[in-house]
């Protein structure tokens, strides 16, 4: 896989990278043998960047990477985030992102990492109570103590972006992008991105599995799978997006790749890095095949006219959570 430069503070990654959240946490049941098997896999293929936070467990998911990269910390981009509070017990308190929080959460990060330095730190999400020169100025002290390499931030506005940038140069911001959510592209935060040279690495580039054409309904889910709630997932919206989903997999058919591969091929012909999650071998395959894939001019028009911004039915989390995002 080839090596492509994340914004311009000198961060390099794979072209596509791993989203680690499932293999601990919100998506049914976890196998760690697998997942440390997949996380293998990944770093064969050249899959550099692994992406995990302190709340995905919480924590067990930082350890499981820990446990995944000892004896060779070297071979990978770990980032992590902080900016929603837990206690060392693992109990939730909601957003905070003032320094002593961060400068706190950070150690523990990097025991739970087995690591004594983080590639990318981010904000995961905008304390509204903190302004944000506090938040990521106490970032910023971090990479000067050499615990930090690069200073993202998660879901901002593009106003909050400006400002954040301002106070140390962002390598990256973290917000959903798909086929099923290109909402970024109206309200200022790409063209914000690519102004200022911060690099995009785009979660859930798959719909949260929509987009791989494998979920028919939403049975199909384990009961504590929290896709069970999310409203995109839920009733007439369910039948609206899958319809939009058959029209992607007739594209990717006519293409000979899969759905995922197609969408995610898109996803990285928009110049973001993506990163989708998966905790098992074969899927990662296919995933990593989509950076060999190729899209014309043609193909992205063709693609536009079955998947256009707002072709989604429902809020993509479910309304106690919209209220996080866009800070």
């Amino acid at each position: 896989m080839k090596m492509r430069a994340l914004g311009g503070q000198g961060l390099k990654v794979g072209a596509e990278g791993l989203g680690l959240m499932g293999m601990s946490a919100h998506y049914g049941a976890t196998d760690e043998t697998e997942s440390l098997a997949t996380i293998d896999r990944a770093l064969a293929l050249g899959v550099t960047l692994l992406d995990t936070a302190e709340g995905y467990g919480p924590f067990r998911n930082e350890q499981l990477l820990g446990k995944a990269l000892a004896g060779r910390r070297a071979a990978a981009v770990i980032a992590t985030k902080t900016g929603i509070e837990f206690t060392d017990g693992g109990d939730f308190r909601g957003p905070n992102g003032t320094p002593e929080y961060i400068r706190r959460s950070a150690d523990r990060s990097l025991r739970h990492l087995g690591t004594d330095h983080i590639d990318l730190y981010y904000l995961h999400r905008v304390d509204p109570n903190v302004p944000i020169e506090e938040s990521i100025g106490a970032m910023a002290e971090l990479v000067a103590a050499g615990k930090v390499g690069h200073v993202g931030i998660c879901e901002a506005a593009a106003s909050t972006i400006v400002r954040a940038h301002a106070v140390h140069p962002l390598a990256a911001v973290q917000t959903e992008y798909s086929l099923f959510e290109r909402g970024i592209e109206h309200d200022g935060v790409l063209d914000t991105l690519r102004e200022l040279g911060i690099g995009l690495v785009a979660y859930s580039p798959l719909g949260r599995g929509f987009l791989s054409g494998a979920v028919t309904s939403p049975d199909d889910f384990a009961a504590d799978d929290f896709r069970r709630t999310d409203p995109r997932f839920q009733g007439d919206n369910f039948d609206r997006n899958l319809a939009v989903v058959d029209r992607v997999r007739a594209l990717a058919a006519d293409k000979g790749v899969t759905p995922s591969q197609l969408a995610l091929a898109w996803v990285l012909r928009m110049g973001a890095v993506p990163i989708p999650g998966t905790k098992r071998r074969r899927y990662l395959e296919e995933n990593v095949a989509a950076t060999a894939v190729t899209l014309t001019d043609a193909d992205l028009a063709s693609i536009d006219a079955v998947a256009p911004h707002g072709v989604v039915a429902g809020d993509r989390y479910a309304p106690e959570l919209m209220t996080s995002l866009n800070g």
